[in-house]
C-alpha cells in the first residue's frame, strides 16, 4: 500500500541535508544511502546515489523519469538464477540428461 497523498512524499531528513550540502559545493559526488524508502523528488535529478541493497551498494543515476518512484526500486535485492524447468530444458537441448 502506498503513502497517503495528503502526507506528501517521504524523504529521509539526513538525505535532504546531504543533497543541500552537495548542491552548495557544485560537485557531483556519489551520495551513499541506506534509505530505500525515500521517494525521488525533482531535486535529485542529475545526481548519483549509492543505494544499499542489503549486501552491497548499487549505483543509481537519477533521471526525470524516476521522479515519484522510490530509491529501493532501482537497487534490486534478489538475483534471479534460473527456473528449474528452464534448467531441464537446457539440458535436453544440449543432449545431456540426468539419470
Amino acid at each position: 500500500m502506498g503513502r497517503s497523498t495528503h502526507k506528501g512524499p517521504y524523504v529521509e531528513p539526513s538525505l535532504i541535508e546531504k543533497i543541500k550540502k552537495i548542491k552548495g559545493t557544485g560537485r557531483r559526488d556519489e551520495i551513499k544511502t541506506w534509505s530505500r524508502r525515500s521517494m525521488i523528488i525533482p531535486d535529485f535529478v542529475g545526481m548519483t546515489f549509492s543505494v544499499h541493497n542489503g549486501k552491497k551498494f548499487i549505483s543509481v543515476f537519477i533521471t526525470e523519469n524516476m521522479v515519484g518512484h522510490y530509491l529501493g526500486e532501482f537497487a534490486l535485492t534478489r538475483t534471479f538464477k534460473l527456473h528449474s524447468g528452464q534448467r531441464q530444458a537446457g539440458a535436453v537441448a544440449t543432449g545431456t540428461t540426468k539419470k
